[in-house]
């Protein structure tokens, strides 16, 4: 099968190559999906770069353990490990291996079966690659750390991103009134997605306390935790999942620890932490899409071989929705 192989830390275009190579195993409690398309995240050129260089504890001191990056797929089950009951071969599916083996640049992939459901027959492949990790993220953010409730204040900050075009759909379907804040390129976007309001960051600065609300999901930018807190109802929360860093040792961690750090000591929540895909989480996702409450949003396609510039295109943190990779 052809695969794109990592097998060193360094630029997509120096160490990414399309190579011919054997077609992959699977594990007992596992699906083989021939892949149709697969989506790029943060974690594929976080797992190309090394960078920030905490993340090599993950992914490998040296280089990278896992030689094939890609976490998201959609396509048909090829064939099925003896344990699984759930699934068959022949049908069509999506899913996520995030933090099980990656592996989805590639023909073939495998992908443990809890982590695959049907594809909703209203989707292509192409779309429905766009859904798995980044819908997961804004679903748990918004849900389970922002607690979410109907009638609440949420700011989506980074509105016009994988996760965010995402959680601003979410937060709507959860009855919240949603702000988000994109670039100007972005805000006709924003609005087609539900947002209430939407607010231009190189315009209007969200942290300036003239607005205050309930959750600030932090997707994008760089504001510290004391600075958001200004923007925050006295009982409200921040749910950090991102954000941009120069910083090549500790990426954004200097943010995420400080906000730990004061979450004790004021009446905000403060708090982050790393998606957990996982069955119901996709089957929830895949009902919402069903019933057309939540649309995946496509930025750009790539071909296999093209690979090294869709991670350097997302790397570059300027995507509308989700960069794709067809495959099949």
């Amino acid at each position: 099968m052809k695969a794109i192989i990592c097998r060193s830390y360094g630029a997509p275009a120096d160490v990414l190559q399309l190579v011919d190579t054997d077609e992959p195993a699977i594990a007992d409690d596992e699906v083989l999906v021939q892949v149709h398309a697969a989506s790029v995240n943060p974690a594929d050129w976080h797992l190309v770069r090394g960078t920030p260089f905490v993340a090599r504890l993950q992914f490998g001191l040296r280089r990278p353990k896992f030689p094939i990056p890609g976490c998201d797929v959609a396509g048909t089950v090829r064939a099925v490990g003896k344990h699984v009951t759930s699934l068959q071969p022949g049908v069509e599916v999506f899913g996520t291996s995030f933090r099980r083996g990656f592996g989805t640049f590639a023909e073939l992939a495998p992908v443990p079966a809890s982590l695959v459901v049907k594809k909703p027959a209203n989707l292509t492949f192409d779309e429905a690659a766009a859904v798995p990790l980044a819908a997961s993220t804004a679903l748990q953010a918004l849900r389970d750390h922002g607690r979410v409730d109907a009638g609440q204040q949420v700011l989506v900050v980074g509105a016009s991103g994988g996760v965010g075009t995402f959680a601003v759909q979410l937060a709507k379907a959860f009855g919240a009134e949603v702000t988000a804040v994109c670039s100007t390129a972005n805000l006709e976007l924003a609005g087609a997605l539900g947002a209430d309001r939407v607010l231009d960051y190189s315009k209007t600065d969200f942290t300036d306390g003239g607005r205050r609300f309930d959750l600030i999901l932090q997707a994008a930018g760089a504001h510290a935790p004391m600075a958001c807190r200004r923007a925050l109802l006295p009982n409200g929360a921040l749910v950090q999942i991102s954000g941009d860093s120069t910083n090549r040792w500790i990426g954004p961690l200097d943010r995420i620890v400080a906000a730990a750090s004061i979450s004790p000591f004021v009446s905000q929540r403060m708090t982050s932490f790393t998606v957990q895909p996982n069955r119901k989480d996709l089957e929830l996702l895949a009902g919402l899409i069903e019933h057309g409450t939540v649309t995946p949003l496509i930025d750009r396609t790539y071909s296999l071989d093209d690979v090294p510039a869709a991670i350097r295109h997302v790397e570059e943190g300027h995507t509308r929705g989700k960069a794709i990779v067809t495959v099949t």
